[in-house]
C-alpha cells in the first residue's frame, strides 16, 4: 500500500499522483488516458483499453474428448471472446469434441476452420447479458425439473424423465454464463459498471447460481432413479410428494429473499427458509422409517431419492444464508 496527499490545483480541482511503479508496469505516462470508476467510497483507476474482444490461443495437440471440451469451456468462462484452437492437424474426433463444447455454451459459434486450427467466437453482445436474468432463468428451470422428477417417480412417465435430463443442459449453459460474467467483474471494473450490478452482488448471484445448478443435478438423479423403479407404495409416494412441496417452498423463499429489494423482507424470508430446512430434516427421518419396510433394493433407490430431496433443501438453505448476508449492513 502507498499513500498520497490530495492537492488542489486551479483553485477547485483535486489531484493525486499515481505510483510510478504501477504507471511503468501499465505503460501509463504523461498524456495517457485512464479510466476511473467509483464504488461507494472507493475509486478504481485502470489504464484505458480500446480492446473490444479478448483473444486467446490454445495448443490442443495433446487434448481430446472430455479434456478438450473442458479446455474450451474453461477459456470461455475465463473471459475470452475469440478462442483459437491449434494443432499440427486437428483430427475428426477433436472437431467433434469442439462442436460438443460450443453446443454447451450460449452465443458461441465456429467462425473459422482449417486443417490445423479452429477459431470459435462468442457472438453474444455483452450488453445483452444480465446476471440477474440468467440466475432467474436457472431458478425457474431447476424448480420445474425437481417438480417433474418427483412426478416421474410417482407416475412412471419416461418422456418426462428424458425431458428433465435435457433441461439440465439449459441450466449448465446458464451456469457457465453466470460464471463468465462473475469472473469478468472480478477482472475489470468496467464489466461491473456495464452490468449495473455491484461486484459483491455478482458474487452472491454466482454463489446462489451454483446451488441451483446442484439442485438441477439432483433432479436428474431422481428422474434417472425413477425410470428404474417399479410402482412404489401409496403412502411413500404421498410422503415424497409432500416432502418435495416443502423443499420447493424452501428454494422459493430463499430465491425471493435473494432478489428482495427490501432488507427487512429479505431477512424475514431468509430466516423462514432456514427454519424450514430444519423441519425438512425431521420430515426426512419420518420417510426413512417408512422405507425400512420395503424391499431392500427398492428401499435403497428411494433412499437415494430422499437424499437428493434433502440435499436440494440444504442448497436452498445455502441461498438463504447468502440472501441474509446480502441484506446485512455493509461496512
Amino acid at each position: 500500500m502507498e499513500t498520497r496527499k490530495v492537492q488542489v490545483t486551479g483553485g477547485s480541482t483535486y489531484t493525486v499522483s499515481l505510483p510510478k511503479t504501477w504507471a511503468t508496469e501499465n505503460d501509463v505516462s504523461s498524456g495517457t488516458a485512464v479510466e476511473i470508476y467509483t464504488e461507494d467510497d472507493t475509486l478504481l483507476v485502470t489504464p484505458q483499453s480500446d480492446e473490444t474482444n479478448q483473444e486467446g490461443t490454445l495448443d490442443v495437440s495433446s487434448l481430446e474428448d472430455e479434456q478438450l471440451i473442458r479446455a474450451v469451456m474453461t477459456m470461455y468462462v475465463g473471459g475470452f471472446d475469440v478462442i483459437t484452437l491449434e494443432a499440427g492437424r486437428i483430427t475428426t474426433d477433436q472437431r467433434r469434441a469442439i462442436r460438443s463444447a460450443i453446443q454447451g455454451l450460449i452465443g458461441v459459434e465456429i467462425v473459422e476452420e482449417g486443417s490445423d486450427r479452429v477459431v470459435v467466437q462468442d457472438l453474444l453482445d455483452s450488453s445483452e447479458l444480465s446476471i440477474v436474468n440468467a440466475v432467474t432463468r436457472m431458478r425457474l428451470i431447476a424448480a420445474s425439473m425437481l417438480e417433474d422428477a418427483v412426478t416421474v417417480l410417482v407416475e412412471n412417465d419416461d418422456d418426462v424423465a428424458r425431458d428433465v435430463t435435457e433441461r439440465d443442459d439449459d441450466v449448465d449453459r446458464l451456469w457457465l454464463v453466470v460464471s463468465r460474467i462473475f469472473r469478468a467483474t472480478l477482472r475489470s471494473p468496467r464489466a461491473a459498471e456495464e452490468l449495473g450490478v455491484h461486484r459483491e452482488d455478482c458474487f452472491e448471484y454466482h454463489s446462489s447460481a451454483r446451488q441451483l445448478e446442484r439442485i438441477a443435478d439432483h433432479a436428474v438423479k431422481i428422474a434417472q432413479l425413477a425410470r428404474k423403479l417399479e410402482d412404489i407404495p401409496e403412502d411413500v409416494a404421498d410422503a415424497l410428494l409432500a416432502l418435495h412441496a416443502d423443499v420447493a417452498t424452501v428454494v422459493e423463499k430463499s430465491m425471493d429473499a435473494l432478489f428482495a429489494d427490501d432488507a427487512e423482507r429479505a431477512t424475514d424470508l431468509g430466516h423462514d427458509a432456514l427454519e424450514s430446512v430444519l423441519e425438512i430434516d425431521e420430515h426426512t427421518r419420518r420417510i426413512d422409517d417408512l422405507l425400512r419396510n420395503l424391499d431392500p433394493v427398492q428401499a435403497q433407490s428411494l433412499g437415494l431419492v430422499l437424499d437428493s430431496l434433502s440435499r436440494s433443501a440444504d442448497y436452498g438453505g445455502n441461498v438463504a444464508e447468502t440472501a441474509l448476508q446480502r441484506a446485512a449492513p455493509r461496512p
